[in-house]
């Protein structure tokens, strides 16, 4: 998932181009939501990809897929459709491979054998289509990781799925386990929330991808179209409204923008895309006291948030300003004492002071706090580094 920022003629804009965030109650009709739109003020554009066709694959694929997988069955005991998938994708050894470049439908993806966390899940679940297992699709709420396109600033977020072991009448299930599959496993590993989301939220989220990707390279008018098509499937998309408004300001129409942000936060008041962009827009026309309470709500907000602290804890140690990241991780601690990853940084922001007792304890209280066996491994290594008196990195 990505957050979106801009500079330009000193206005900061931030929006989400993937991450689906929880609505609050009313949800948004379909009628309602069509006084949003300003067809008016946009040349009109077809969308490629009509939401029929955005799982489907080129019929051969198809074939080909069921052929391999009914050819391994009568080579080998049965294996179900969920695991012999899996082990297709291979995820974790570069079956298909992560490149975060554009969003792309399942049939391009396939293609090129590579795509970003949204392509591959769409892939993914394509695949799974075809073979009928069932899918669950997970928002995996990791840290903000930064990336630069032009004049916009990036933060990305990630989702992956789950593929579900369909029993049949003709059929019985020794393994009934799902099986998870991510193209960036060492962010799922750390022990972060998933929260689930439904296929047509991931469908809003490709359309929504696409729409910023297409603003970012200034084609509005094809920004515009996807913008109302991911919002025709799912009116009360926040990242979706965040988008259209900031699209909307390209255009001068601030008024609209304003409407959707004040759409936005009546769904989640304490979002804060809607809250950074609405006191963007406040700021730029001089409505300061309307801004000084946005901004008090955002601050608010982020205050409450470990993962403010963490952050600026993990920038502070980039930069070895490692008396400043001690302060920041023993603030995120403070809000959330049960996260390993704030222990961790802990741990190694005290041994890059030369502090080695405190690194140890630090670091034994990571290791007890995580409950998955990549980061244990990972913990254990470094705590017997440590013990050996080997540096840490």
């Amino acid at each position: 998932m990505k957050r979106l920022i801009e500079y330009k003629r000193a206005i900061l804009l931030l929006f989400f181009i993937v991450s689906g965030c929880a609505s609050g109650p009313g949800k948004e009709t379909l009628a309602n939501i069509d006084q949003y739109f300003a067809d008016d003020e946009f040349a009109a554009v077809a969308v490629q990809v009509t939401p029929d066709k955005l799982f489907a694959l080129p019929t051969q694929v198809t074939i080909d897929l069921r052929q391999d997988y009914k050819r391994s069955r009568m080579a080998r005991d049965y294996i179900a459709a969920n695991l012999w998938l899996a082990n297709y994708i291979n995820a974790d050894k570069g079956g298909f491979k992560y490149q975060d470049n554009l969003t792309k439908i399942p049939a391009d993806t396939f293609n090129a054998r590579a795509g970003n966390c949204l392509s591959l899940v769409l892939l993914s679940a394509s695949l799974a289509d075809a073979l009928g297992v069932d899918v669950e699709f997970q928002e995996v709420e990791v840290p903000p990781v930064w990336d630069k396109a032009g004049d916009f600033y990036l933060v990305n977020g990630h989702i992956n799925l789950r593929l579900i072991p369909r029993e049949t009448s003709d059929t019985f299930l020794a393994d009934k386990n799902a099986l998870q599959i991510d193209f960036l496993p060492e962010r799922t590993m750390r022990g972060y929330a998933k929260r689930r989301i439904d296929r047509t939220t991931v469908m809003a989220m490709f359309y929504n991808n696409v729409a910023a990707e297409s603003l970012v390279e200034g084609r509005y008018d094809q920004a515009y179209a996807y913008l109302k098509q991911s919002l025709m499937l799912k009116a009360d998309f926040i990242p979706a409204l965040n988008t259209l408004a900031i699209l909307y300001r390209y255009k001068g129409l601030d008024d609209r923008a304003e409407s959707l942000y004040k759409l936005a936060l009546s769904r989640d008041s304490e979002d804060m895309n809607a809250l950074f962009n609405y006191g963007v827009l406040l700021a730029s026309q001089d409505r300061l006291e309307e801004w000084a309470k946005v901004h008090k709500t955002l601050e608010l907000v982020r205050i409450r948030n470990p993962y403010y602290y963490y952050d600026m804890a993990q920038q502070a140690y980039s930069e070895h300003e490692y008396q400043t990241a001690l302060t920041w991780y023993k603030r995120a601690v403070e809000k959330a004492d049960y996260r390993h990853e704030f222990y961790f940084g802990l741990s190694r922001a005290y041994w890059a002071t030369g502090d080695e007792r405190r690194a140890k304890l630090n670091m034994q209280k990571a290791l007890s706090l995580s409950v998955d066996e990549y980061n244990q491994r990972r913990y254990q290594a470094k705590l017997q580094a440590m013990q050996s008196h080997q540096g840490i990195h």
